[in-house]
């Protein structure tokens, strides 16, 4: 069996605390502790501070109205510049004449050329004048033919009844002088045949055998007249439809005459309207020969330089923008963010050339920044993967610096709620979206405006 000893010997542990003791600590070594340990207290304290999220964009300073922008002015006819009449950073009423141009076109070269175009319009409104009255007059000639016709057809009818009438009374003649021959051929026959006999004188017979020739005579006589009559009826119903044709091919020939007329009229008025457009766009081009400002601003830059340069249609000359424009901030913001940000949110605004200090997450320590209210979201993208919306100044904030100038640049803060820095700095490290728990004033109220 091994002889182990229950006793334990501490003088080695008493040589160490000795040893230990006899050490002294390094002041700087104290005050390095001390503050590495406030720090840390510091940090576990800030890790519980509120802490604003936000979205960040970059962008440029704008107009908010399309209108106050810097716009080109363009030329709505092509033409050579004679004169220039203003200066860049010249400040222009609307109105104001710009440049001068002079005609290029061959078209337009005549100095006289709205006075000749007058004139033909001119002539065109008498030739129509005329035209018209040609068409009144043969309106009154169509209307006489039309009263003539019905008197002469008056006459024709007329004429027909009396042939009618002549006819009646000529066809009791006849039969009366056809009853009377029949009389005198009897008895001429029967005296003949009595002077045959030897009965009567010969002067007897005589005078009865010239008593039937004169019956004869008139029965033939009547005859006549009667088939006269006839024909005199058949001309007079062949008058009345020579009568109506006659004035029936007048009538039309009128009317085709006032028809071609009235062609004419339209025609004439056809080219007179034309004319009168011709006109119109001369006189305004004549005054586009002189270019004027949209609207009242400053010149920015000339885009064509001396003058006798040839400038084309629809070519741009000169730039200018608005005198009091409506200054906005045009922001561009991740598409992952679109959804977390709605009308009237707070921005925050750091502009170029302005000192700033800015804490993204404590706004109401930042130093050089200007407030801002979200007033338009883009419902399409506007770059690849950005959206782009329109800040105006908040009026409740410090108003934007008056020097600022159309087309600076800008860093902008979307503000967002409120978070823990624990939560926040955990959300960087995952890459994970900001957190929204509720929705500016305004834009819950559109909702339910919609709703």
């Amino acid at each position: 069996m091994l002889n182990i000893s229950e006793q334990t010997d501490n003088r080695s542990v008493e040589q160490k605390s000795i040893l230990f003791k006899t050490l002294k600590t390094p002041n700087a070594g104290k005050l390095l502790a001390k503050v590495l340990v406030s720090i840390s207290l510091v940090f576990f304290v800030l890790l519980f501070f509120p802490w604003q999220q936000n979205i960040r964009g970059k962008g440029k300073v704008t107009a908010f109205s399309p209108g106050q922008r810097p716009q080109s002015v363009e030329s709505a006819i092509a033409g050579r510049i004679e004169a220039w009449h203003v200066i860049e950073g010249q400040f222009v009423e609307k109105g104001d004449t710009i440049l001068t141009l002079s005609e290029v076109k061959d078209d337009y070269f005549d100095p006289q050329l709205l006075q000749r175009t007058q004139e033909q319009i001119e002539a065109k409104r008498q030739s129509i004048d005329s035209k018209k009255e040609k068409i009144t007059q043969l309106e009154n000639q169509i209307e006489a033919l039309q009263n003539l016709m019905k008197v002469k057809l008056e006459q024709a009818q007329n004429k027909l009844r009396q042939s009618r009438f002549k006819l009646t009374s000529d066809s009791v003649d006849y039969e009366a002088e056809k009853v009377r021959y029949a009389n005198q051929e009897n008895i001429f026959y029967r005296n003949k045949q009595r002077y045959e006999a030897g009965n009567i004188a010969l002067t007897k017979f005589q005078e009865l055998e010239s008593k039937y020739q004169e019956a004869k005579m008139k029965l033939i006589s009547a005859e006549n007249k009667f088939l006269e009559s006839k024909t005199e009826v058949i001309n007079a119903r062949v008058n009345i439809t020579g009568v109506e044709a006659e004035y029936q091919d007048k009538i039309s020939k009128a009317r085709s005459d006032l028809n071609n007329t009235a062609a004419e009229v339209f025609e004439a008025e056809a080219g007179l309207a034309k004319l009168e457009n011709q006109f119109s766009n001369y006189q305004i081009r004549t005054q586009n020969y002189q270019l004027v400002a949209p609207q009242s601003g400053y010149v920015v830059k000339a885009l064509k330089a001396g003058v006798g340069e040839t400038i084309k249609e629809g070519e741009s000359i000169v730039q200018i923008i608005s005198e009091n424009p409506r200054l906005a901030v045009e922001m561009y913001v991740k598409a992952m963010d679109v959804p977390l940000i709605q009308k009237g949110r707070k921005v925050r605004i750091e502009f170029d050339g302005w000192p700033a200090l800015q804490f993204s997450g404590w706004p109401s320590v930042s130093v050089g920044t200007f407030g801002g209210v979200v007033q338009v979201i883009d419902r399409v993208e506007s770059r690849p993967g950005e959206f782009r919306i329109l800040v105006t100044p908040d009026p409740a904030e410090e108003e934007w610096p008056q020097q600022l100038r159309m087309g600076s640049g800008t860093k902008g803060w979307v503000m967002l709620d409120n978070v823990p820095v624990w939560y926040e700095i955990w959300r960087q490290l995952n890459g994970f979206p900001p957190s929204l728990y509720e929705a500016p004033e305004d834009a819950v109220l559109v909702k339910e405006e919609k709703k």
